[in-house]
């Protein structure tokens, strides 16, 4: 079963901050000119706790770490970040626009009790790095909390939950920011003994599948044996048999799925296309006449034609192209659940095995990527 019970949740407090100034995205999209952006924003934002910045003269007693483990006491005591008193629940909903349509994605976060990925009731889509688990890793240990949540999905034609959000949104909220994209961010407390028993008996036998943060759950899951290697582990009830989820069903309307780019470098357009020839059937985008954006909307357009199709931009030509898989040879050893997805084709087919690529950098405006690429 899937246990999934409400926590007394650390919250910025609305009396001495404003919450649009120390809201920032996950670590793993945050580029290092955007993380001195929200260093700027507010002396409170989170991004100084979650992947704050490294120090020249950082060593074993003094680093981001450190100062993360710092930055939260310290809040906590200036009271810029509240304990909340009782265990609940948190309604949180993000409003937003795609091509002029509003939209809005709903659910509630909490605690998910951590087992094995693939062994019971939680399901991942994608394989890990070491890098990202360690860097995690060290903020559980210093902070003994998680600062960012787990993206996962769960379906419930029932939609006993649904039905709680749906009527405490229409409550003033504890917490509303809005971010630069123009998205708005509402944040509401669940703390009703029947609203979390409702909540609590609906996720019982429920599946949950991780849509973003592989790294943060193998990162706990880690962190969880560290501390019952420790003999801390005595009940099962303690804080680290748990981590931080935001949990949104598939049967609402307004869930919108949007691809997330990545940024490589490579010596040059004929080592990729040589590396790839034999497995992808690699079409160039016929582009005479168009602006750069009608170009990529072309290839975007293309793409949609064809399973395990991606979009590329070479800066060595200026042009678009698209990469069809032929769906031979995909990676021996991994999971039949993995096999068809198009990160395990992308990542482990041609990042690692074609191209030998082990970094690259994400971006979620396509426009922005290919600024940043021909930049280098």
């Amino acid at each position: 079963m899937a246990e999934i019970i409400p926590f007394k949740g650390i919250l910025y407090n609305p009396e001495k901050v404003d919450a649009s100034s120390t809201m920032a995205p996950p670590y793993d999209i945050v580029t290092p000119e955007f993380k001195e952006e929200l260093y700027k924003r507010d002396p409170h934002n989170i991004i100084r706790i979650d992947f704050g910045k490294d120090g020249d003269d950082d060593n074993e007693h003094e680093n981001r770490y450190t100062r993360a483990a710092g930055y939260l006491t310290g809040w906590l005591e200036e009271g810029v970040l509240i304990h909340d008193p009782e265990p609940s629940f948190y309604c949180y909903e993000i409003r937003y626009e795609i091509n002029g349509q509003a939209k809005k994605t709903r659910g509630f976060l909490g605690g998910v009790k951590i087992e094995e990925l693939g062994s019971g009731k939680v399901h991942p889509h994608e394989m890990t790095y070491s890098k990202p688990k360690s860097d995690r890793l060290n903020i559980l240990r210093y902070c003994s909390a998680n600062t960012s949540p787990i993206f996962s999905l769960y379906s419930s034609r029932e939609k006993l939950a649904s039905s709680i959000l749906e009527d405490i949104v229409k409550e003033p909220p504890f917490i509303e920011a809005k971010n630069g994209d123009g998205f708005s961010h509402r944040l509401w407390r669940i703390s009703d003994s029947t609203s979390i028993e409702t909540i609590k008996k609906e996720m019982a036998d429920k599946d949950v599948f991780i849509a973003d943060g592989h790294h943060r759950y193998e990162t706990a899951l880690a962190f969880k044996k560290e501390m019952e290697e420790k003999g801390l582990g005595k009940t099962g009830d303690e804080p680290f048999n748990y981590v931080l989820m935001f949990l949104s069903n598939m049967e609402d309307e307004g869930l919108t799925l949007l691809p997330t780019h990545r940024i490589v470098e490579i010596d040059s357009d004929i080592k990729i296309k040589e590396a790839i020839n034999k497995y992808f059937d690699i079409r160039k985008i016929s582009s005479e006449g168009m602006s750069e954006e009608q170009a990529r909307e072309q290839m975007f357009e293309a793409m949609h034609n064809n399973a395990h199709s991606f979009g590329m931009f070479l800066t060595n030509t200026g042009s678009y192209y698209t990469l069809s898989f032929n769906g031979s040879n995909i990676e021996a050893g991994l999971p039949e659940c993995l096999k068809g997805l198009d990160v395990t084709v992308l990542h482990k087919f041609m990042f690692e095995r074609l191209l030998k690529i082990d970094h690259y950098e994400y971006e979620m405006d396509p426009g922005i990527a290919v600024e940043r690429a021909k930049k280098g």
